[in-house]
């Protein structure tokens, strides 16, 4: 946790055990334009290396990820509070977007030839500039290659303002990449407050904005983008259904669903968090999924026998239990956890709510944290209504037996992300986003890389 004071400052506080860990200081203005000065001159530079220069930051990345992985993984940890096991798994899929994106990006960059009465048109993909990216700490390490990757090997250079809680984990990126090559410029680390965002976004040095966090600050940086006439993306969360029909595979089923909803403590945007099961299913669905929810060990996160480590924050799990309980006054039964943990640290244990309905917090707002509701539908049909009844459309998950069933129903699911019998994840082969509340935009894959690009056609005459 990170707690912001008026000397510019902001105490960090280790998850497990809530005890302080130090005290940081926030960029100074002058270093803030000293950051924004190097960008700009590192804009063209960047932009006019060669791919297979950029595309080599990308892969000596890889390697330094992998070789650091153990300290890498400790901070992730010490930050945060995600289990070492999960903080190891976030550098490995790091690495391998280093890698991928690497290799792809010849490909997703090439001209796309049109033909015309021209003798020669295209549509070339240019940088943009300096792309400010404003990332949460939920995977601090994760999040910040998910965005930055496609942007540096395309030419733009890139400005992180990262979570307040992991501030080591962005300066240790940034020293990474420094020493895998990126230029000075190319990647800056924009420590600041939120209240500095603002003079961000409206600098002209600027010249797009990508956003991972709440709807509401969602729509603040959007507003700020559009006034500033700014490309902007936003990945704002979501509360991803999770639909179990008569024909699906039970045990999968309930495997899915706890590492769908439990993994990093429940603190996942792109994860199940509303449980649509089929009458006929949910009273197996419930027992099942309550015993399997009970193997799960909450403690250290260093302890590698650990499944549950602490929230994030304080304010957080204050905000989840208080979730839970509105969602119990109004009727849903809880059938384990649902309180506080006792003893030092931010621990919240896995939480089973059955009987929960639409108009329950714990439904119709994103939670974040290890709680699971429970909802019935009569059948499919319902159970495609129940899911759609939402402010959010990130993903959904749809377990069933007949695929064919389930691509016909997937068209109908208002959401950027359909996976049908598995678990949500985000992969650097496909691009992630979603609609409605959670956001506009993508990442990864080659529809991201060219979210943030100038997408210019060139048309030759004869």
């Amino acid at each position: 946790m990170a707690e912001q004071s008026s000397a510019g400052q902001r105490r960090c506080f280790n998850p497990a055990d809530g005890r302080s860990r130090d005290t940081r200081p926030y960029l100074t203005r002058v270093e803030v334009q000293q950051a924004l000065t190097r960008a700009a001159a590192a804009r063209l530079p960047w932009a006019q290396a060669s791919l297979s220069d950029r595309a080599g930051v990308l892969r000596r990345a890889a390697s330094l990820l992998r070789a650091e992985r153990a300290t890498l993984a400790a901070t992730i940890t010490a930050e945060m509070g995600k289990t070492i096991a999960e903080a190891e798994a976030e550098i490995d899929k790091s690495a391998w977007n280093c890698e991928y994106v690497a290799a792809q990006a010849s490909q997703w960059l090439a001209d796309e030839v049109v033909p015309t009465q021209a003798s020669s048109s295209y549509v070339a993909h240019r940088p943009l500039g300096a792309v400010l990216a404003i990332l949460p700490w939920n995977f601090p390490i994760w999040q910040i290659f998910r965005c930055a990757v496609s942007n540096l090997v395309a030419g733009n250079t890139f400005l992180l303002k990262h979570a307040p809680n992991v501030p080591d984990c962005a300066a240790q990126v940034t020293h990474l990449l420094s020493r895998a090559g990126a230029p000075s410029g190319a990647f800056e680390n924009v420590d600041v407050p939120v209240d500095m965002v603002a003079e961000l976004i409206a600098d002209p040095r600027v010249a797009a904005v990508a956003f991972t966090g709440s709807p509401k600050a969602g729509a603040a940086v959007a507003a700020l983008a559009g006034a500033a006439c700014k490309k902007s993306i936003l990945e704002l969360g979501g509360s991803d259904a999770f639909i179990v029909l008569e024909d699906a595979d039970l045990e999968g089923a309930v495997a899915a669903a706890v590492r769908g909803r439990f993994a990093n403590c429940g603190q996942v945007c792109l994860a199940a968090k509303r449980f649509i099961v089929v009458e006929a299913l949910r009273t197996q669905f419930e027992e099942r999924f309550a015993a399997a929810i009970a193997q799960l060990r909450m403690g250290d996160p260093l302890d590698r026998t650990t499944a549950l480590g602490p929230m994030a924050r304080a304010d957080l799990r204050e905000t989840l239990d208080q979730q839970i309980k509105a969602s119990v006054r109004q009727g849903a039964r809880i059938v384990c956890g649902g309180r506080i943990a006792d003893g030092p640290g931010y621990y919240y244990p896995a939480t089973l709510l059955t009987q929960a309905t639409g108009a329950m917090p714990v439904v119709s707002e994103e939670t974040f944290g290890p709680v699971a509701p429970v909802m019935a539908a009569r059948d499919a049909e319902q159970a495609l209504q129940i899911a759609n009844d939402s402010r959010y459309g990130l993903a959904a998950v749809l377990w069933t037996a007949d695929t064919a069933r389930a691509r016909k129903l997937a068209v109908r699911l208002e959401a950027g992300s359909v996976f049908v019998n598995g678990v949500t994840a985000s992969d650097p082969r496909l691009p992630v986003g979603g609609v409605k509340l959670s956001g506009y935009g993508r990442e990864l894959g080659s529809t991201g890389i060219r979210e943030l690009l100038n997408l210019q056609s060139v048309w030759i005459g004869p």
